[in-house]
């Protein structure tokens, strides 16, 4: 599973395995596919972990000669784990209607315990203003230190070797307000930026976006800050 996809499953309330039962004289095992897949989701670090969002699973194609075998051996199995198994055939419309009717239950039950919550919460306590959850600090060697547990997951998760998640990481860092702390701190295009601290530090050269850059750049008389001769006269 790839970053997008996973990141798609992050914003679902609750998540349906379909696994494909009509494979009794194949090498598929469809317990052994819901265990990798599991096992993915597992790894994915999210604000609430994937491996604690209700899960429904859909054992397909009893339509076939062996489906129905397979998803009845399989059901008995996963019903032992705790989880809520349909059987249904796609193709055939059967048992659809019970998956949309228990996903349907799931969800309103999900709602009216977030309702629970908000209503039983008797004290809220914000963070500082100044709590962006990360600290940027400037180095003696006019490089920069990003450091919070957030944003260093964030960089975790992020495949270096694909432009597109380096650029989704760069617009959640500018968004968070790395750039502005960064900008604040007298970075500039170029400079070094470490985020984390020992070996699994990231560094690199920074290139700040266009949206971070529009609202620090100017000065209180539209003096660009980025020249600094203009900046004391």
């Amino acid at each position: 599973m790839g970053l997008e996809f996973l990141r798609h499953v992050e914003r679902c309330k609750i998540l349906v395995h379909v696994l494909d039962c009509g494979t009794l004289e194949t090498d598929r095992d469809p317990l052994r596919d819901f265990d990798v897949i599991e096992a993915e989701l597992a790894k994915y670090q999210a604000e609430i972990p994937l491996a604690e969002r209700p899960r429904i699973i859909a054992l397909n194609k009893i339509d076939l000669p062996d489906g129905r075998a397979m998803a009845d051996m399989v059901k008995a199995t996963l019903e032992k784990r705790g989880y809520k198994v349909f059987s249904l055939s796609a193709a055939t419309r059967e048992g659809i209607q019970e998956l949309l009717n228990a996903m349907a239950e799931s969800i309103s039950m999900l709602r009216r315990e977030e309702v629970t919550a908000e209503r039983t919460r008797i004290v809220l306590t914000p963070p500082a203003i100044d709590d962006a959850g990360f600290e940027v600090s400037a180095n003696k060697d006019g490089s920069f230190t990003v450091t919070g547990k957030k944003i260093e997951r964030w960089v975790a998760q992020t495949d270096f070797s694909n432009k597109e998640a380096i650029g989704y990481l760069a617009d959640r860092l500018a968004r968070a307000g790395v750039e502005k702390q960064l900008f604040k701190l007298g970075a500039r295009e170029g400079s070094e930026v470490r985020i984390g601290s020992g070996d699994d530090a990231v560094v690199f050269d920074w290139e700040p976006t266009i949206e971070a850059g529009a609202e620090l750049l100017a000065g209180p008389r539209g003096e660009d800050l980025r020249i600094p001769w203009e900046r004391d006269r």
